[in-house]
């Protein structure tokens, strides 16, 4: 057939080797002997006639064959204005479609949007990138947009089109690197891949990157759906956040994991959907005096074992638990609870799973090509590339977009002290080093800072949390101080040290009183939360019941002591779900709680002590005002180590907000024990973790103490107490 195509050019379209498909499909102005036409060509392979609509007012214009494989064209003289058309076309057995050609339609993206994405500070990136419904030149469809610099070829595949990657071959939107197209008429729920053809001619099927909902596991097709939708009830929270501090405020975080909270043992030990989750969890924390929920990773993952931290998907909530509108409304509900909610994430690195973004373009597109900078040794995953403008600016734009699209109110960024260290768990030359020589990973570093002012200059209240197990110092300092930007800093030294000291039997604890106080050397250096978190009660760690020493009776009371420590130290705090009740087991992912313990007494009286002690935490203000300030904490005395008992203040901003407690780290009773005072007048005891309704022996000081005015531990009063064993006091001056 005659064609006002090239055989070459013919070849390079239906042979899918073709950059650009709009440079031959669509209609475009030709020269012909008799004058200037216009051609219009589609490439429909399985068709058997085309027809062109609404180009030449109503007027149906016929198409030709001129390829075997599904090439059709129609020419017509003449000059004209060439709008949007649509295609009649028979595929067969009486199936006659009708649509508009999305090779008539202009670019979307701007050249703005390019430059921007380019440079790494396209901080909407994902309103473009992915798959967005859209209305172009006055039609619906849908919007598709992939970066892939090192693709020959990229097309849209999925069940509108029979996976077949010749039907929708997408734009090359220049040096950018980025594909696009739009195509009209489709709509919600479709599922899609991307096809790409690598230079070495292999087809690559990849997901999405910027894709806001899959297929739940083991299935890996991203699926088309619009976040704008959902009617959010919550802008009184989101305008008293923005006026917030979080540094003086109260933060008690219950940290969950959605699958393995709670199951429908009766339905196939299924794990709770986001809106079941709204309906038990939520009221459950509240009940329980938590102010706060941090989920692990919610984003997209294939794994279960991984809890969510090798990820697939960074812009998709995971369907495992329904979809984005179903964690929408979980989170809209805490925020009418009053309950913040803080998200795992995890830029550190991303797993090998073919169809995602390892290798993406046939390229090392999102990790770095040297195994020594690109591969996690740890976890046999990849590290992002975080030199590249690109990645950076999906990293920094993904933590916005939870912020934005779901109203989270904070991220707890997972392994930072495997993206600051490039011999992070490497041996000797296993290891590039800085271009100064260093093992700071400045790429990272500048990632990290980029991130953390983005998020406070857009999202004021909101905060921020590294995992940061080094001495790395500035991590909670302002970037514009030279530190990483963090509002906090887990503690993990904390952590270990209690751990340790607490698991040691009673007899031996004035070994080690050091594990008990170092913590409070490097306290006030960064901002810190004090967290028992999932990492402590699995892989063979046991749970914390299980860690303390002693009978059952004193297993409780040690853990009931672990906690009230933790509570009376400066810092925020964050408790792992079941740690609350006294699970016996480790944390099994596919398993619920062990709910049923609390069928048992010495269990309900240490979930009761919990209660109490975030009811006291949030209604005292020397407990969270100062927790990063010297003057909120005072020792009275650390050097009681024969009798494992120590004594300490808390201090608020105003004068009456004072707090003593005191510790007795053996099951010892320390009758007529005295400790120094602050202030004259009564103690009242507001927290007694010995008292009988938390299962304790019910020694203690019946409701309160009155100072004596005989200076004692430095302090210019003192009090004569019965000091539980095992036993915490928590003291409040009453003075006046």
């Amino acid at each position: 057939m005659t064609t006002t195509l090239s055989p070459e050019e013919i070849k390079s379209l239906v042979s899918g080797e073709l950059a650009d498909p709009f440079t031959l499909l669509g209609a475009h102005p030709v020269s012909l002997d008799k004058g200037p036409a216009v051609a219009v060509r589609a490439f429909l392979p399985g068709a058997r006639t085309v027809t062109v609509l609404d180009l030449v007012s109503d007027r149906e214009v016929k198409t030709r064959l001129v390829d075997k494989h599904g090439l059709f064209e129609a020419v017509l003289p003449g000059k004209m204005e060439i709008l949007p058309y649509r295609l009649k076309v028979n595929f067969g057995a009486g199936t006659i479609s009708t649509f508009y050609d999305c090779y008539s339609f202009r670019p979307v993206l701007t050249e703005y949007d390019l430059y921007l994405f380019n440079q790494g500070n396209h901080y909407e990136i994902y309103e473009k990138l992915g798959a967005h419904p859209w209305q172009h030149q006055g039609v619906s469809g849908v919007l598709f947009g992939v970066w892939a610099p090192s693709a020959t070829r990229v097309s849209l595949v999925g069940d509108f089109n029979q996976w077949d990657g010749r039907r929708h071959q997408m734009r090359c939107r220049g040096a950018s690197g980025v594909w696009e197209l739009f195509v009209p008429h489709l709509g919600l729920d479709l599922l899609y891949k991307f096809e790409i053809r690598t230079r070495e001619g292999i087809l690559l099927i990849k997901a999405d990157p910027f894709a806001f909902r899959f297929e739940e596991r083991p299935k890996t097709a991203a699926v088309v759906h619009d976040l704008s939708g959902f009617p959010w009830t919550d802008q009184d929270w989101m305008t008293s956040r923005a006026r917030q501090d979080p540094l003086s405020r109260p933060l008690a975080v219950y940290e969950v994991h959605l699958g393995s909270w709670r199951r429908r043992v009766e339905e196939d030990n299924r794990w709770l959907m986001y809106r079941e989750a709204a309906d038990e969890l939520v009221p459950y924390v509240k009940e329980m005096g938590f102010n706060c929920i941090e989920f692990l990773p919610l984003s997209e993952h294939p794994f279960d074992g991984s809890w969510g931290y090798q990820v697939t998907g960074y812009y998709a909530a995971t369907s495992r638990y329904g979809t984005p509108d179903d964690l929408m409304y979980l989170v809209d509900r805490c925020h009418a609870a009053g309950l913040s909610v803080i998200l795992d994430w995890v830029p550190a690195h991303f797993p090998r799973d073919a169809y995602a973004l390892e290798y993406f373009d046939g390229t090392h597109l999102y990790e770095h090509a040297d195994p020594r900078q690109g591969v996690h040794k740890d976890w046999d995953t990849l590290i992002f590339n975080y030199g590249r403008n690109e990645i950076k600016n999906f990293l920094v734009a993904n933590a916005l977009f939870w912020l934005d699209k779901y109203h989270v109110d904070g991220l707890r960024v997972d392994a930072v002290a495997s993206m600051l260290y490039l011999d992070y768990s490497r041996e000797e030359g296993e290891w590039i080093p800085n271009p100064y020589g260093g093992r700071e990973n400045l790429e990272a570093i500048d990632f990290i800072k980029t991130l953390n002012s983005k998020i406070y200059e857009r999202y004021p209240g909101v905060v921020t949390i590294a995992e940061e197990s080094t001495a790395w110092p500035g991590v909670t300092r302002p970037v514009h101080l030279g530190g990483l930007g963090f509002m906090f800093k887990w503690n993990m030294g904390w952590m270990h040290d209690m751990l340790t000291f607490m698991s040691k039997d009673s007899v031996h604890r004035r070994y080690h009183t050091d594990n008990l106080t170092f913590a409070l050397l490097y306290a006030f250096h960064e901002n810190f939360i004090l967290p028992l978190s999932h990492d402590e009660v699995v892989h063979g760690k046991a749970s914390l019941l299980a860690k303390m020493p002693g009978d059952d009776w004193q297993k409780f009371a040690n853990l009931r002591l672990l906690l009230g420590y933790m509570y009376g130290e400066p810092g925020k705090k964050t408790l792992f779900m079941g740690d609350e009740f006294g699970q016996w087991s480790e944390w099994d992912h596919d398993q619920a709680l062990q709910w049923h313990l609390l069928e048992y007494e010495p269990h309900k009286g240490l979930q009761r002590f919990v209660k109490d002690l975030n009811r006291v935490y949030v209604s005292e203000p020397a407990l969270y005002e100062l927790d990063f300030d010297p003057a909120g904490f005072e020792w009275i005395d650390f050097r009681d180590a024969d009798s494992s008992v120590v004594s300490f203040i808390r201090r608020g901003k105003a004068p009456d907000q004072t707090l003593v407690f005191v510790f007795n780290f053996t099951p010892v009773p320390r009758m007529d024990y005295r400790v120094g005072a602050p202030l004259p007048g009564f103690y009242q005891e507001l927290i007694n973790s010995d008292a009988a309704c938390y299962g304790g022996s019910n020694l203690g000081l019946g409701g309160g103490v009155t100072a004596d005015p005989k200076p004692w531990h430095g302090q210019t009063y003192s009090i004569n107490i019965h000091l539980p064993p095992l036993g915490m006091l928590l003291l409040k001056s009453k003075v006046g």
